[in-house]
């Protein structure tokens, strides 16, 4: 009988197929092993790949391991995201959190980054 076939990572709400290879690179293959580490270990594990941080696909992560959309994510619960997501970023880095990227800086401009 041949082994059970495993549902990628993009299966999960808000992610898609370049996930899938981002992921694959972090060694998280499959969408089952993705929610069992959590949002936060399998983001920190993407960035130690070599993947750029970027708040808005952590929040979108985050939202679609709640079956959310991504852009659900709003107010308080995007402040407390935030707050994660930089925590995360120092942990990877060894560093104190660093200024806003420029792309966060401008995002913040048009309204859809999140001023601090």
């Amino acid at each position: 009988m041949p082994a059970p076939t495993l549902a990628p990572v993009s299966s999960i709400r808000n992610l898609g197929p370049a996930s899938d290879a981002g992921f694959a690179r972090a060694g998280i293959h499959d969408a089952d092993s993705l929610r069992a580490m959590g949002a936060d270990a399998a983001y920190e594990a993407l960035l130690r790949s070599g993947t750029a941080p970027h708040f808005i696909g952590y929040y979108a992560l985050v939202m679609g391991l709640q079956g959310r959309p991504w852009n659900d994510c709003q107010g308080a619960e995007k402040t407390a995201l935030r707050a994660r997501f930089d925590a995360i970023k120092v942990r990877v880095s060894g560093a104190p959190a660093a200024p806003d990227s420029a792309i966060e800086a401008i995002l913040n401009q048009i309204g859809t980054g999140l001023r601090r």
